[in-house]
């Protein structure tokens, strides 16, 4: 509209009566508003390219003088002839009614992109940090967002899992562009501006997401959100779309004389089957969700016998050594079983072995459940396990026959094996952790604090450098653990990435469960308003060395990129902080047990009586008590009673299990039948593991890759002349998944095969290629350079199965020649 305001007022100015015929019916028709969002499109979007290099035809504006702060020349310009040995360019200004003309030196131009301008994208590395061994490569790019967004339609078009952006919030106190000025609050358009923006990148990044399964996840506050729902619902109209309020800063923000402000939102857009992955989550999810423990899960039982007959000369033929690796992560193999009168410490340990032999906590020897060649079966099965390592003293458990009966009826689904070689299983009616479960959509997470988990942390991770209200890092991993949980070869895209959260965050849930993803980042090199004074006034201008390295890619968002897999700040000296939200990991608690001792044999020989002890019992209802009830276990509860000893082996059978259990209360005439009983119950259930989360140093790092590049624009010669490949060929790279080695150069012998992709130029050795091609193991695409179509199609069919083929034309970079706002 404000393109067509423009119209009326020149057709005013030509043709008085024409131009007020032409406004009454223009104000007539926006009078009628229709259903829906409406806002002017503001094309075009001009976008400064500070480090392109300036050549004949392009679209130029003039730089202000060195140590000006105005904003120079906004008129575009063409360059009509340049004159490198004067360093000069010849102007003229286009569409004008009178030829103007100027001759400008070239460091005093910048180049600029309009929207309806053909583009040949292309990147160039510029750095990158290797410590993930074969896992596919992260990748940061430098550059306009709608530019990369154009190019990755090429390489990533439907195969996109999730989007996570937290776009400018349009705050009215310059924290964003548009067409090279700040949008302010002095701005009447600054809310139909920020929707043209967002409306140009959302249509473009609907093209990435896969539509059968996949989500964008948007932030924003309160200044926006309604517009942004409204703009959502209107270019995704297929899809379900949900908004999450969630608490960023519990202090509360001043607004003034307004309530402060301590939430945002976030919007869910879920594509094809997408749908919120349920998930074990802690108490301050809950919001009165059940989520406690719910039993019937497989049971791992202690091999070490307890209770009666569990010494060696109880059965001599069960006291075997058992031999584990160094390290006790794996079993070795399982010795025979000793006579009585043979000392273990005489049997031979196989090298680089520890033995693990059945003592009891009173250091005399004990026996295992089983015998020797059961157990090997067991082991070989899956059915046997290692506890934490601790050399000879570390536990082993087993399925017992019911147990191992669940897997063989399928009650429990076989998914996977540990390290140890065990079985992993599913239940298919519950689990023995917390139950999994949906949050609601109001999000009161201490870890999701902006403040001290987003600006404080960076603080830790790039010390000195300042980036405005970064999210917390905790609070973009749980937006998308929600959805990429059991996607682990999952693809993220953050093409607002700012700082870097997202890839850090991605980073994180890969360290969580050895996954594979990788996030694609796209940011700008901008520098902020407030250092952009500071820099003019030292005489510096955009694309000068000194001032982009003020820029948030190259000072913020690749330093932190780089400082997360490594471990060391920019300086080189480890980070001084820990993740506080780290992996949940076991630690050992001691049980607590406490001895009832009486003289009189009928003091609890009545349930009356008995409910005047359990009474005093913290957490155990009197309910409990039905009958003669010689002893107390629950399921549901954490403390147990023993009133007859006449019952200690039901009662130690009953127990078996019941891990869950830390309070004994054991009614015993002797302090030694108390202590006995004590040391049968630590045998049998071990120490209480509480799982509780894991500091860990940041300085550890993450064992990922990461490339940073810096988006090109390519021109019509290098088409002809096919000297932008070494600029293309990270695209091809990045089509075939982002792994193993690139091919940076066309290949002399007219073909090359890398880790995921290869490449034919000469279609006469197809069959060399075709035969390097059998021989890759990940091959995800094989790229035909050809402008014959018969040969191309010849060619794909001899293809090995699985492997996509892609025709590049002879003219190669035709094939990244986008139209700069053909979908706006």
């Amino acid at each position: 509209m404000s393109r067509l305001t423009d119209l009326i007022r020149k057709a005013k100015s030509e043709d008085p009566q024409l131009g007020a015929d032409l406004e009454r019916e223009f104000r007539a028709l926006s009078s009628r508003l229709s259903f829906g969002l409406n806002f002017e499109r503001h094309r075009p979007e001009a976008v400064e390219l500070p480090n392109r290099p300036v050549r004949k035809g392009d679209k130029v504006r003039v730089l202000p003088p060195r140590g000006s702060t105005t904003k120079g020349d906004q008129r575009l310009w063409e360059v009509k002839a340049i004159r490198k040995r004067k360093n000069e360019a010849d102007l003229e200004l286009p569409n004008s009614e009178e030829t103007e003309a100027q001759t400008v030196a070239l460091d005093d131009l910048i180049v600029i992109a309009e929207f309806g301008d053909t583009i040949y994208p292309g990147l160039v590395s510029t750095g990158k940090v290797s410590r993930g061994d074969d896992k596919p490569w992260h990748t940061v790019i430098n550059g306009e967002n709608y530019h990369a967004l154009k190019a990755l339609t090429w390489t990533h078009r439907g195969k996109v899992d999730a989007i996570y952006i937290d776009p400018p919030y349009n705050t009215r106190d310059k924290d964003w562009k548009y067409n090279n000025d700040y949008v302010d609050k002095e701005d009447a358009y600054r809310h139909s501006k920020w929707l043209a923006m967002m409306e140009r990148r959302l249509r473009v990044a609907k093209q990435l997401l896969n539509p059968d399964d996949s989500v964008l996840i948007v932030t924003i506050d309160e200044k926006e959100y309604l517009r942004l729902g409204l703009l959502l619902e209107q270019v995704f109209e297929e899809a379900e779309i949900q908004m999450v309020s969630s608490v960023i800063a519990p202090q509360g923000s001043s607004r003034g004389s307004q309530f402060k402000r301590s939430d945002e939102f976030i919007f869910f857009v879920f594509f094809g089957q997408c749908e919120v992955t349920p998930l074990r989550l802690d108490k301050e999810w809950s919001s009165g969700q059940e989520s406690k423990t719910v039993r019937g899960a497989i049971h791992w039982a202690s091999l070490k016998r307890t209770g009666t007959e569990a010494t060696r000369r109880d059965r001599a033929q069960m006291f075997y050594p058992i031999f584990l690796s160094e390290d006790c992560s794996r079993f070795h193999s399982v010795g025979e079983g000793l006579p009585i009168d043979t000392d273990r410490n005489t049997i031979e340990i196989p090298n680089d072995c520890v033995a693990v032999w059945p003592i009891r906590r009173d250091g005399s020897e004990g026996r295992w459940q089983i015998a020797a060649q059961s157990l090997r079966d067991l082991i070989s099965a899956g059915h046997a396990r290692l506890g934490r390592p601790k050399g000879a003293d570390t536990g082993i458990a087993y399925l017992k026959a019911g147990e191992r009966n669940k897997v063989l009826t399928g009650e429990y689904k076989v998914v996977g094996n540990a390290p140890d070689g065990s079985i992993l299983t599913e239940g298919v009616n519950g689990t023995d952790q917390l139950a999994e479960y949906r949050p609601t959509t109001v999000w009161n997470v201490a870890s999701h604090s902006a403040g001290h988990h987003g600006s404080n942390l960076l603080r830790h991770i790039i010390p000195g450098r300042k980036f405005p209200f970064p999210k917390s890092l905790y609070a973009v991993e749980d937006a998308l653990r929600f959805f990429v949980k059991g996607k682990p070869d999952a693809i993220i895209l953050d093409f607002f990435s700012g700082s870097g959260t997202t890839a850090h965050a991605v980073m994180r849930l890969n360290e969580q469960d050895a996954g594979k993803r990788q996030c694609i980042s796209v940011t700008n090199n901008e520098v902020g308003a407030d250092e952009q004074k500071r820099l003019r006034e030292e005489s510096l201008r955009p694309g000068d060395d000194d001032w982009e390295k003020y820029g948030i890619c190259d000072y913020i968002t690749k330093p932190r990129v780089e400082t997360a897999i490594t471990g060391k700040t920019p300086e080189g000296k480890p980070v001084a902080a820990s993740y506080q939200f780290g992996n949940a990991v076991e630690k050992e608690e001691s049980r607590n047990f406490k001895h009832i001792g009486f003289t009189e044999a009928n003091l609890f020989n009545t349930s009356t009586k008995k409910k005047q002890l359990v009474a005093l019992v913290d957490a155990l209802p009197q309910s409990l008590v039905k009958g003669d009830c010689p002893f107390i276990v629950s399921e549901e509860h954490t403390s147990s009673v023993l009133f007859d000893l006449e019952f200690k082996q039901a009662w130690l059978e009953a127990l078996d299990g019941q891990e869950q259990i830390t309070d004994f209360y054991i009614v015993a005439p002797a302090k030694r039948t108390f202590d006995e009983l004590k040391l049968a119950v630590s045998d049998l259930l071990g120490p209480f593991l509480l799982k509780e989360e894991q500091e860990v140093p940041m300085s550890d790092g993450f064992k990922e890759n990461a490339e940073f590049f810096t988006l090109t624009y390519e021109t019509p010669l290098s088409v002809s002349y096919q000297t932008a490949f070494a600029r293309i060929a990270p695209l091809l790279w990045l089509r075939a998944g982002s792994m193993g080695r690139r091919i940076d150069k066309l290949p002399s012998d007219g073909w090359d095969v890398a880790d995921a992709y290869g490449l034919l130029i000469e279609l006469d050795l197809a069959t060399d290629f075709l035969k390097a091609l059998r021989k890759a193991k990940d091959l995800q695409v094989a790229y035909i350079v050809t402008d014959d179509e018969r040969r191309f199609q010849s060619i794909a069919r001899r293809l090995p199965d699985g492997v996509e083929e892609v025709r590049l034309y002879e003219s190669y970079l035709t094939n990244f020649a986008f139209a700069n706002g053909d979908d706006a």
